[in-house]
């Protein structure tokens, strides 16, 4: 992990198309500003888990529902 220090309207640039600017700091609380192409997906760390989470969920084969889709398409 790379652990940089910057300070109230410093930035740090990562490739050539996205640039994260400390915005605002309030106690505990850093606000940060990114500056990145619109197709860049940007999530919270917290969010970015629920969704991996949900992608999972999503294809994972239940038996049950397997056998449901089976016996739907016998039936036709």
């Amino acid at each position: 992990m790379l652990v940089l220090t910057r300070k109230l309207g410093e930035s740090i640039a990562i490739d050539d198309h996205i640039k994260i600017r400390v915005v605002q700091i309030k106690g505990k609380q850093v606000r940060l500003g990114i500056e990145a192409p619109k197709d860049t997906k940007i999530h919270r760390e917290e969010v970015y888990l629920a969704i991996q989470n949900q992608n999972q969920e999503s294809v994972t084969t239940h038996p049950e529902s397997a056998k449901a889709v089976a016996d739907l398409l016998k039936s036709k």
